[in-house]
């Protein structure tokens, strides 16, 4: 097969298995309430099907990313793609809540297989000089299944049931991983002179501290989170100093030890962070003070992803003509704008004011997302390319939960009723809460405008893959 023809391969799985990774969680945030109630399950069992996932995707990312680096993205896609259709239709048929966890669980284990591999197959794919285009379709596609995917899990469950919305994803899941698997790339594949070690001291002690934060995060009660972060925070220092002495680190100091690399990492932390805790608001403020229905609320922000969707090519044709720098600060600017302008807003707001907001978010934050990830991709070497796909997948999955969980903080602080002095308290809580997160997202563009290359960064060296 020819080159171009194995390019759209690993393009077609990348964007395919993206989409189903963000599909599978926007439907089932809309199928949880149907399954509480057909299976009798507690809230809190219910949350546990989010959780679960959450924690097992988060601790195991970097480590599977290295297993791509080793054995293959190809190999670690295709296997990891079969695994999460397989766990998927387990879910569907779990007969209660602790089957439907564990089903989660090995849904989360797959993820975090092929998640890192969606990037390191394009890695390998494109030459370093090409990453954009493809990064950009990719992003645009998670766009498309955070907006579609509401509306599709909201027409299954009503009309099949919620056990339907883990069907969805398995056909095509089968049919994409079995094509990455037979479609090979042309000529003999290169190997490194020296397989880098897997580190299973570095991944046990990294998935602790990222599983321990994760818990912290979500946690409902003081006691278990202050726990789980003295966990995470003991497992961090440990990694620290297992990693400095290992001959073989997982952390590998060529993937970690640049300013563009930490700012990169940073800079994605940041920008989901304050997406999706201005989301969250979001969703409380037109529900609870505008009034809107769920239906209605998800119209008044389809902006977001639309925007979203159409600023994911335009970024990578502005990484290409302006450079790293200038394309992700600008992207954190618009992004900060939108955040602090919703914030501004009230209870009479109109659908306008609401959607431009909305828009300003989701261009700001498309963009976003494809300059820094083509400049820690680019960057990483060929053979680590899937810890550095790893990286990238632990910022975009902690990132969400530490945004949703800093604005649940803030917001306890004021009122969440609609008869609260017209949503007074609230509205305070909510300006405050995105006023915050506006400003790191401010503090993420100075470190672009600090940190990231002013123009494309240098064709690295011929390289070998892994």
């Amino acid at each position: 097969m020819s080159a171009a023809a194995h390019r759209r391969v690993a393009l077609a799985g990348s964007v395919v298995g993206a989409v189903l990774v963000a599909l599978d969680g926007t439907v089932l945030t809309i199928a949880q309430p149907a399954l509480k109630d057909d299976l009798g399950a507690s809230l809190d069992a219910v949350q546990w099907t989010s959780t679960a996932y959450l924690i097992t995707v988060a601790s195991l990312l970097v480590f599977a990313g290295r297993l791509g680096d080793r054995y293959g993205h190809r190999r670690l896609f295709g296997y990891g793609m079969l695994g999460f259709a397989a766990a998927s239709a387990g879910v569907g048929l779990a007969p209660g809540t602790g089957w439907l966890i564990a089903g989660r669980v090995a849904q989360g284990v797959c993820g975090a297989l092929l998640q890192p591999a969606t990037l390191g197959m394009l890695r390998a794919a494109f030459p370093a000089d090409r990453l954009g285009p493809p990064i950009a379709a990719r992003t645009a596609a998670i766009g498309l299944a955070a907006a579609a995917g509401p509306l599709v899990g909201g027409i299954l469950t009503t009309r099949f049931g919620w056990r339907s919305v883990f069907f969805l994803g398995v056909p095509p899941a089968v049919v994409i991983a079995a094509l990455v698997l037979l479609v090979r790339a042309p000529g003999p594949t290169p190997r490194p002179a020296r397989a880098a070690g897997l580190d299973p001291g570095g991944a046990l002690l990294l998935g602790c501290a990222l599983a321990g934060l994760v818990t912290a995060l979500v946690s409902p009660h003081g006691a278990s989170a202050v726990a789980a972060l003295a966990g995470a925070t003991g497992a961090a220092l440990l990694l620290v100093r297992h990693e400095r002495r290992t001959a073989d680190p997982l952390l590998a100091p060529a993937v970690v030890a640049t300013p563009v690399t930490a700012a990169a990492l940073g800079i994605l932390l940041t920008a989901s962070a304050a997406l999706f805790g201005a989301l969250f608001t979001a969703t409380y403020f037109l529900q609870e003070l505008i009034g809107l229905d769920p239906l209605g609320t998800a119209l008044r922000m389809a902006p977001l992803a639309l925007c979203m969707v159409a600023a994911a090519p335009l970024g990578a044709v502005l990484l290409r003509r302006c450079g790293a720098r200038a394309t992700t600060t600008g992207g954190l600017v618009v992004l900060s704008v939108g955040v602090l302008a919703f914030g501004r807003l009230g209870p009479g707001a109109s659908a306008a004011a609401t959607g431009l907001c909305a828009a300003a978010m989701g261009a700001g934050f498309g963009t976003v997302m494809v300059s820094a990830t083509e400049v820690l991709v680019r960057r990483a070497p060929k053979a680590d390319a899937g810890v550095a796909g790893g990286l990238q997948q632990t910022a975009m999955n902690v990132g969400p939960t530490l945004g949703v969980a800093l604005t649940t903080m803030m917001l306890a602080s004021g009122g969440t009723g609609q008869h609260d002095a017209l949503g007074a308290g609230f509205a305070a809580s909510m300006r405050t809460a995105l006023t915050v997160l506006a400003a790191l997202t401010a503090v993420a563009a100075v470190a672009a405008l600090r940190a990231l290359p002013a123009g494309a960064p240098p064709h690295p060296a011929p390289e070998v893959s892994g």
